[in-house]
């Protein structure tokens, strides 16, 4: 995802400098990863449509603070799972953080169980649907995460970030990513393998 350090570089100048092509040019580098991290977050097609724009919103309006401590892709995700975080507040109290249908799978960020399970490579139609209804158990098996282990997960096992990327991100010691993703994982099995149990019958 990252650009090379020195497109990078200019890059940032340019958003500093407050150019519109820029800003453009940044939208599309990192606007479908930042979208799918977002709706794995938050599990609602609507409000990750919304949140992904707000966060290029908040990248632009803050570029001026990025002192370069860490690649600039970093510092966009610490961006998004803090307002993903905030948005989920909201969303509990609000009572409304109902599931969308996911969009076609081909548009789909195949999480790495979903993938185990071979549903990335689809040919018959009643193949189809059972790998629609697979990622859908996996999205809402996600969404249904304790939201702190939910943000380390995504960002390993969708996004595929190191442990010291997730730990610049989160703000998280090594130890305690390791922690959650393990915790995360071992929630997202048992939900998984008890849903999918349920369909069989």
């Amino acid at each position: 995802m990252a650009l090379p350090d020195e497109v990078e570089e200019k890059l940032i100048e340019r958003l500093m400098a407050r150019d519109e092509r820029a800003f453009n040019e940044l939208v599309q580098t990192y606007g479908r990863r930042v979208s799918a991290l977002v709706f794995r977050m938050l599990g609602n097609r609507a409000e990750a449509e919304d949140l992904t724009q707000e966060v290029f919103v908040q990248v632009f309006k803050a570029i001026g603070t990025f002192r370069g401590d860490s690649k600039l892709s970093t510092w966009i995700y610490r961006i998004a799972v803090n307002l993903c975080k905030n948005r989920t507040k909201y969303l509990r109290v609000r009572h409304s953080n109902e599931q969308d249908e996911l969009e076609a799978i081909a548009e789909r960020v195949p999480l790495g169980e979903a993938r185990r399970a071979n549903v990335a490579v689809i040919e018959r139609p009643d193949e189809a649907l059972a790998g629609k209804q697979v990622e859908r158990i996996v999205q809402d098996a996600i969404a249904s995460i304790d939201p702190t282990f939910r943000e380390c997960l995504v960002l390993r096992d969708v996004e595929e970030l190191s442990y010291e990327e997730i730990g610049e991100i989160t703000g998280l010691p090594p130890g305690t990513v390791k922690s959650r993703i393990f915790r995360a994982r071992a929630q997202l099995k048992e939900i998984v393998e008890r849903e999918l149990g349920e369909k069989v019958r």
